[in-house]
Parts: structure tokens; C-alpha cells; sequence
């Protein structure tokens, strides 16, 4: 009881006196004040107060204008109104406003200390209430920067699960790791100038990057065949789009990407493959892939070949919205600058390992310029 401070504010000196004695008398320790002004005076400079026993009626500011004060600066305090029976009303209008008690006067010395204890016991739940919710708030933190890392070591696995896929398409196929690189980054900047949410970004990106999966359920004697393919073997070259498709549908984090790489040979006009979708019927990021992969077949070397200039790929994909394009892609094309491109393509050249996101990360700057 020692250590609880318990102001009291009344503007006459016998009365002050009075609960100070019973107070003093149970162990606590009283502070005096003669006036709302000097009451506050002690609230700013001296205070928190365990409790602070104000009467209604004070010179300078009353009692509702230090349960206000109070309020303000230590809400957690517990203020008792002390009021003649004429005020009554007024008191528990003070209740109202956030006065924890009132005590009529004349009262008791037990009435006093039975009203403090309470007011004490108050003080006790909101403190410890407060505590409860600070440890509770911490708790979450905690529980969220845990969540926060379990997420990123979640994404770094699924990172190095499509390194590996990458890389067994790689043996597959020897041309396919520049491509699947380029045509990544193009698809990424294109969808991010399209406005596409980065959630989405991320299956753009795993879909762009694993396009030609399927390939490597083709066989190598068709695959890797360096002379024109007759219709036989087109038609069996053309499933890498299914195959692909039952290859990622089974991982549960690729799922969604399953559906571009299923999709990715389809045009706009439903003249595509394997299942002659059109326009919205083809996802969105297919459809943007769709631009990247030209820009990026275009612009490549290719055995039987040598890579054409960014303006001529400009100009066949425009030539080709609206039947092989989607229009509103192929326009958001033609708004970005070469450069883009070019710095991209330059960039995939320093690359000596490669994942989507951490493509999507690192190059940032270069997706938006």
C-alpha cells in the first residue's frame, strides 16, 4: 500500500485533511491539491497517481474538466467523484463521461477505503489487461515474422524447383535455356507495363518460364530431328502443350501456371493449339506470352537463321494483332521503348543462374523504365 500515490482535490482545508488522515492511516500516501489547476498541475508533473479523489466543485478548473485532463493523459487512472447529495447528478453524469466512482459525502473512513480498493482493483484489469494486450500484440509480431520466413523459405524451394525443371529441360534440349530465359523477362515486363498484381505476376512468370516442359515427354528422334517435321511428327510436337500441361498440374504451386503452358500455342482468333481456344478463353498470361515469345523468336539466332532487328519484330507483331495477338497486349507492346528489351536481353546474358522470381526481384528497374 506504501508505494499507492492517491491525489486528492478539494477546496477546503478541513476536508483535505480529513482524507488525508484516512488514508495516511491504511498505509497509502496522499498528495493534496487546493484546485482543479493545481490538481493538474500534479496529474502533468508528478503524476501517474494510483487513483486521484476529486470533489465536483473546485476553484479554476472543476472536477469534469480534470476528469477530462485525465483522461487524456493517464487514461488508465481511476478518478472518484466526491459530491454532496445535491450533485449527484452531476457525478454520475461524470461517470458517464469515464469517472470510475463517486462517494457521497459525508462518508466513512470504511466507505473511503472500500471505494479505493475497488478503484485500486480497477487500475489492476487495466493494467494488466494492457499488459495482456502488449504481450498479445508482440506474440503476433513474432508469430508473423515467423509466417514471414516460413513464406520466403516456401518460395526459395519452389524457386529451386523450377531450377530443376529448368535445368532438366536443359539436357533435353540444349536450345531451349536461352529461350526460356529471354522469353521469362520479356513476359514479366510486358505483364508488369500491363498493370498484372504481383501475386498473379508469379504464375505469369512460372508459366512463361516452363512453357516448353512438355518437350521433354517428346521424343528425342522428333525432338532433336535437324530437318523439317512431316505431319506425324508435328502433330506429336504439338502435344508438348498437353504434356506439359499433365506434368505441372499435379504440383500444387504450379497448378495455375499449368494453365498458360497449356494454352501457350493458342491464338487469338481460336486458330491456334491444341484446343483452338479465343480471345478472354485464353488466359491472360498466355496471351502475353504469346507477344513475348515472338519478340523473342525474332530477335534470336536460330540455326537455320540470324536474328532480325527489334523494329522488324515491331512490325510482324503488330501485323498479327487481332488474329494471332491479342490487340490491347500487342498495344501495350508497342509502348515500350527498344531499349527495354535490349537491356533485358543483356542482362539474361550475365545470368549464370535463373529463376523467375528471383528474376522478377533483382530486375525490377529494368521491367518498369
Amino acid at each position: 500500500m506504501a508505494s499507492c500515490r492517491i491525489l486528492v482535490v478539494d477546496d477546503e482545508p478541513y476536508t483535505r485533511a480529513v482524507i488525508a488522515n484516512m488514508l495516511e492511516k491504511s498505509n497509502y500516501v496522499p498528495v493534496l491539491a487546493a484546485d482543479g489547476n493545481q490538481a493538474i498541475s500534479c496529474i502533468e508533473q508528478d503524476g501517474p497517481y494510483n487513483v486521484v479523489l476529486s470533489d465536483i466543485v473546485v476553484p479554476g478548473v472543476d472536477g469534469i474538466g480534470l476528469l477530462d485532463k485525465l483522461r487524456e493523459v493517464h487514461p488508465e487512472t481511476p478518478m472518484v467523484m466526491v459530491t454532496a447529495m445535491q450533485d449527484i447528478g452531476v457525478a454520475i453524469s461524470a461517470m458517464r463521461r469515464g469517472a470510475y466512482d463517486y462517494l457521497l459525502k459525508p462518508f466513512t473512513h470504511e466507505q473511503l477505503l472500500a471505494t479505493v480498493e475497488r478503484a485500486l482493483d480497477y487500475r489492476r484489469l487495466v493494467q494488466q489487461n494492457a499488459m495482456y494486450r502488449q504481450h498479445l500484440e508482440e506474440l503476433v509480431s513474432a508469430r508473423t515474422e515467423m509466417l514471414r520466413q516460413a513464406i520466403n523459405d516456401l518460395e526459395r524451394s519452389y524457386d529451386i524447383t523450377l531450377e530443376a525443371l529448368g535445368d532438366a529441360l536443359d539436357l533435353k534440349d540444349a536450345e531451349t535455356e536461352g529461350h526460356s530465359k529471354r522469353v521469362t523477362a520479356y513476359t514479366i515486363a510486358l505483364a508488369r507495363h500491363m498493370g498484372v498484381s504481383e501475386s498473379q505476376m508469379r504464375v505469369v512468370a512460372r508459366g512463361a518460364f516452363l512453357h516448353d516442359i512438355g518437350k521433354m515427354a517428346i521424343p528425342d528422334a522428333i525432338l532433336l530431328k535437324p530437318g523439317r517435321l512431316d505431319a506425324g511428327e508435328q502433330a506429336i510436337m504439338r502435344e508438348h502443350c498437353l504434356r506439359g500441361y499433365q506434368i505441372l498440374r499435379k504440383i500444387p504451386f504450379l497448378r495455375d501456371a499449368a494453365e498458360i503452358v497449356y494454352s501457350h500455342q493458342e491464338y487469338f482468333d481460336g486458330s491456334g493449339y491444341p484446343r483452338g481456344l479465343h480471345g478472354d478463353q485464353i488466359p491472360l498470361g498466355a496471351r502475353i506470352f504469346a507477344v513475348a515469345d515472338t519478340l523473342d523468336a525474332i530477335t534470336s539466332d536460330r540455326p537455320y537463321r540470324r536474328a532480325n532487328s527489334f523494329d522488324a519484330a515491331r512490325r510482324e507483331i503488330s501485323r498479327c494483332a487481332g488474329s494471332q495477338f491479342d490487340p490491347a497486349v500487342v498495344d501495350v507492346f508497342l509502348r515500350i521503348p527498344d531499349r527495354v528489351w535490349k537491356d533485358l536481353q543483356a542482362e539474361i546474358r550475365q545470368q549464370t543462374r535463373f529463376s523467375p522470381l528471383f528474376f522478377m526481384s533483382d530486375s525490377r528497374e529494368l521491367f518498369i523504365t
